[in-house]
């Protein structure tokens, strides 16, 4: 058996925007415009890398902070991009049978899967994979905090030798990560790893968790939690507008609300705010079923909460006419 440590880049639609509002058959996070990765044999050596850019067909104009940080640009794709189809089957090609994937993080996954969803192609060959993160933590201080993986090779004295933010890039220097670990024993392990992993809004969902999504640009908080209330707001089924009931206030800037479909009924929405380096607001929400644990949590924050009163206007008392203020 060998892994295939995977990493990839996604475009996304700046919020509002009429690509963002645009229906598509199916409900992604981002479109894939980059696939890196690179081959780890049986006894954790390094071994042969792939990569491959990706020309987008839905979300065509690349988002500013994405081409920002990864330093991809539309010119390139348009030249050196190939549909999705096209790439995707030639990773699968060089993957071969009997692979395991690695990733830093529970996104790529995901996102790849819903890719293959929106193009109507296979999936199954995505089912064994396992987030690095958490075998790493298991393996080093046994904390539940999501780390970046520029930390994690900092711990690990591990000199970065190719760019950030670049699917190859952070492919390779996750395997050297991964070439540290012992993957056999973290792979039986990572049940129990994933469990104690604090409450699933790092990144590993909770149970019931349908849809994961990330906003930028966001100027405050007041602005965030009114565009996740409602334009933003939208069912995980039919991606019709919801209602939104009021927001409860978790530890770490986090928020939670239940939304209701009125066709689909209710769903949980959490959502974290981070500030970034230009001092804008990004927003991670996920969306859970309304009957999921996660739900029953908010129903319990929400039973013990105080109700909001309307406050009460004070009443003027007229003065007699002629009267003046003293």
């Amino acid at each position: 058996m060998e892994y295939i440590i995977l990493d990839m880049e996604w475009n996304q639609p700046w919020p509002g925007s009429p690509s963002a509002r645009k229906p598509l058959p199916v409900q992604i996070r981002g479109e894939i415009i980059q696939i890196g990765a690179v081959r780890l044999l049986t006894d954790q050596t390094v071994a042969d890398e792939f990569q491959v850019m990706v020309r987008p067909k839905f979300y065509r104009r690349l988002n500013k902070r994405v081409s920002k940080l990864t330093g991809i640009k539309e010119s390139q794709l348009k030249e050196e991009g190939l549909p999705f189809p096209e790439a995707v089957e030639q990773f699968r090609q060089w993957c071969g049978e009997d692979v395991v994937f690695l990733t830093w993080g529970f996104d790529d996954i995901a996102i790849l899967r819903e890719n293959l969803a929106l193009f109507d192609l296979p999936m199954d060959w995505t089912d064994r994979w396992y987030n690095a993160q958490m075998i790493f933590n298991a393996q080093t201080d046994g904390s539940n905090a999501q780390k970046a993986l520029k930390t994690a090779m900092e711990i690990f004295g591990i000199e970065a030798s190719r760019p950030a933010h670049d699917a190859l890039g952070d492919a390779y220097h996750t395997a050297l990560i991964c070439n540290r670990l012992d993957l056999h024993r973290g792979v039986r392990e990572y049940e129990a790893a994933l469990k104690e992993h604090e409450n699933g809004f790092h990144g590993a969902e909770l149970p019931g968790c349908l849809s994961r999504h990330v906003y930028y640009g966001f100027d405050s908080k007041e602005n965030a939690l009114e565009r996740m209330a409602g334009p933003d707001n939208l069912c995980p089924q039919c991606g019709g507008q919801m209602s939104c009931r009021r927001w409860f206030s978790q530890p770490g800037r986090r928020y939670m609300a239940m939304a209701q479909c009125p066709e689909h009924g209710e769903y949980l929405i959490r959502i974290r705010l981070t500030q970034e380096e230009d001092g804008a607001l990004r927003v991670s929400r996920l969306v859970y079923d309304g009957a999921s644990e996660a739900a029953q949590a908010y129903a319990q924050r929400a039973q013990k909460a105080e109700p909001v009163r309307p406050r009460r206007r004070r009443r003027r008392t007229s003065k007699p006419a002629g009267q003046e203020n003293p």
